[in-house]
């Protein structure tokens, strides 16, 4: 019976060459699992690579930070009335548009035959009316002549009887007379003065009520006159013509076209007063006040100026705004250049600041990467104050920090980035 195979087995020495060989393979096997070792660590803090050239770099300083609004906007006059029609009529239009023109020259002119046709009658009423109030002068001027004459004649009454009341007086003492005739002088005298007394005061009514007539009818000449006076207004504002210095704008109706009153008929442009009209985003509505600096770039040349209004409403999300500047004769400006501006909101100083980049957006301002050497590694960060070049850093970063502010899509969140 076979017990185990230990007999059949041969005791083998090994050779000096595999002897050697042996502690050479462990050595191999040991470098081979270190550098797996280094491989595995190193893909854990650089999951990959990202050429440099495709990023934008931008380093952490410290300055002031003015926090502002870009808008585009244009040229406009400042003063650019409408000029409107008084009254229906066909109109004439002297000027073209373009054409200069100087404060009151006639623009164009409106033929109103109705108007003309009430101008002349209301005119000859007032001829007549005229006429009639020279009439009543004339009859008030008669009437105190007459009452006059009265006032006389009754003076004259009265002295006559005055003196046969004396000379009765003095007849009465020698009895040449009778007291009866004596009575009756008394009498007369005292009849002589009550007839001045009434024409006296009848002359005083007379030239109350004469005087009343006379006003009355200077009241009515005086409405009529102003009655022609505002037709004749209405009839030179059918010459339209420039309130100011300027130019033609355009021309709201056609060449001899019938118009109704009320209707715009041309604009003037007045180009010795400009301002900037911008259009402010929506989001900014409430950020704005009047009084704010503007810098304003036009045709290359910045001047500043202040926001002299604000539109009450908002229309294609965008809020309509007025900038009052400096008026200059190199800017050569026009009606409707367009132009550039920045609306200054407010000025942070001395705060940490990077300049602006697609990193907001694309990690919504929560974090971004710090270059260091050649890793580029995932920070948290918090932000403040934008202005159109810079935004401030509240936390996260020191001055000389250098930040990834391109898009961070290709770096898929990772913690760390190899940067080559």
């Amino acid at each position: 019976m076979i017990q185990d195979t230990s007999r059949q087995d041969t005791s083998l020495r090994p050779s000096a060459k595999t002897r050697l060989m042996k502690p050479l393979g462990l050595i191999a096997i040991f470098s081979a699992v270190c550098a797996g070792i280094w491989v595995t660590l190193g893909s854990d803090s650089a999951s990959h690579s990202i050429d440099k050239d495709e990023l934008r770099l931008s380093t952490i300083i410290r300055g002031d930070l003015t926090r502002d609004i870009a808008a585009t906007g244009k040229i406009v006059a400042a003063n650019a009335p409408v000029l409107y029609s008084t009254e229906a009529g066909v109109v004439t239009l002297v000027g073209k548009p373009g054409d200069q023109v100087k404060a009151g020259d006639i623009l164009a002119t409106i033929t109103s035959p109705s108007l003309a046709n009430q101008a002349k009658q209301q005119q000859s009423t007032l001829s007549a009316m005229k006429s009639e109030f020279e009439r009543t002068k004339l009859t008030a001027r008669s009437e105190q002549l007459t009452a006059q004459r009265s006032l006389d004649m009754a003076q004259v009454e009265m002295a006559a009887a005055d003196r046969e009341n004396r000379r009765a007086q003095l007849l009465i003492k020698d009895n040449l007379i009778s007291k009866i005739d004596f009575e009756k002088s008394k009498d007369d005298l005292n009849k002589a003065k009550l007839q001045y007394k009434h024409a006296s005061q009848e002359l005083e009514l007379i030239r109350e009520r004469l005087a009343f007539e006379v006003k009355n009818k200077s009241l009515e000449v005086e409405r009529q006159a102003l009655v022609v006076a505002d037709l004749e207004r209405q009839l030179q504002e059918l010459q339209i013509k420039a309130p100011v210095d300027g130019i033609i704008g355009n021309w709201l109706v056609e060449q001899k076209a019938r118009i109704a009153a009320s209707q715009p008929v041309l604009t003037v442009v007045d180009l010795s007063a400009f301002e900037a009209e911008l259009s402010v985003p929506e989001s900014y509505a409430d950020e704005i006040g009047l009084g704010m600096d503007v810098e304003l770039n036009i045709g290359g040349n910045k001047i500043m100026g202040s926001l002299s209004a604000i539109s009450p409403e908002v229309r294609n999300r965008e809020v309509t705004t007025r900038v009052r500047f400096t008026q200059n004769s190199s800017l050569k400006l026009r009606q409707n250049q367009r132009l550039s501006a920045r609306v200054l909101l407010e000025n942070r100083p001395n705060v940490l600041m990077v300049k602006r980049g697609a990193f907001v957006s694309s990690s919504g301002g929560r974090y971004t990467y710090q270059l260091d050497d050649e890793l580029a590694k995932r920070i948290s960060i918090q932000l403040g104050a934008q202005s159109m070049s810079h935004i401030e850093v509240l936390s996260g970063a020191k001055e000389g920090d250098v930040w990834v502010v391109s898009d961070l899509s290709s770096f898929k969140e990772s913690d760390q980035v190899r940067v080559r």
